[in-house]
């Protein structure tokens, strides 16, 4: 009775997991829907005319994909002047100047240098975990180590470059690892020569 009912179980636990990524990406849909139909619904509240809030949001949309395009093809005047004015703003020139930074950092935009994952003993020693380098000096490295299973949440660390190990994983496979809490490694036999001592 007892190896029954482990085995249902199992039986069940393995559903629930196959079962979760599936979820995680219905509610990141449904997240973005509900977003998009509070903000629909704010702008109809305000004019009361579908016809005029369908033309904002089309309007909205197609300027943006213009923004875009404009940016991919080097054309970007307009938003240079934008960029000025909000330069010149006291408390909006911080956000704008660290928000755009932390967007290049992730999505590798105008980085000419690569972006780099190393290893990092925290929050004790003999603990490692993956670390975005935000920034260096030196030997002072800034990491930024996420924690799991949201990467965008986390701490920013300082430590001396005698403290970190260098990593072959790529921001993408960093944030893969973090995000299905260690399941998905593709450089586990890499991590393992490096992190665990020789015998």
């Amino acid at each position: 009775m007892k190896e029954k009912l482990r085995q249902i179980m199992d039986f069940f636990l393995l559903g629930v997991f196959a079962v979760l990524p599936i979820l995680v990406v219905i509610q990141i849909v449904v997240l973005i829907e509900r977003l998009l139909r509070d903000t629909f619904l704010s702008v109809h509240g305000y004019y009361e005319n579908y016809w005029i809030t369908l033309l904002l949001f089309a309007v909205t949309i197609l300027g943006l994909i213009f923004l875009g395009f404009r940016i991919r093809n080097g054309k970007t005047h307009m938003f240079s002047v934008l960029e000025s004015y909000l330069e010149k703003l006291p408390v909006l020139r911080t956000v704008y100047r660290v928000s755009k930074k932390l967007i290049g950092i992730f999505s590798g935009d105008g980085q000419d240098k690569p972006r780099e994952v190393v290893y990092v003993e925290y929050p004790k020693d003999g603990v490692w975990v993956p670390a975005y380098v935000t920034n260096k000096l030196d030997r002072l490295y800034v990491l930024y180590v996420p924690t799991s299973p949201n990467p965008t949440s986390g701490f920013t660390v300082m430590v001396d470059e005698s403290k970190i190990v260098r990593s072959t994983m790529s921001f993408e496979e960093a944030s893969s690892f973090v995000i299905s809490v260690g399941v998905d490694f593709a450089k586990l036999h890499d991590a393992a020569s490096k992190l665990l001592p020789i015998k």
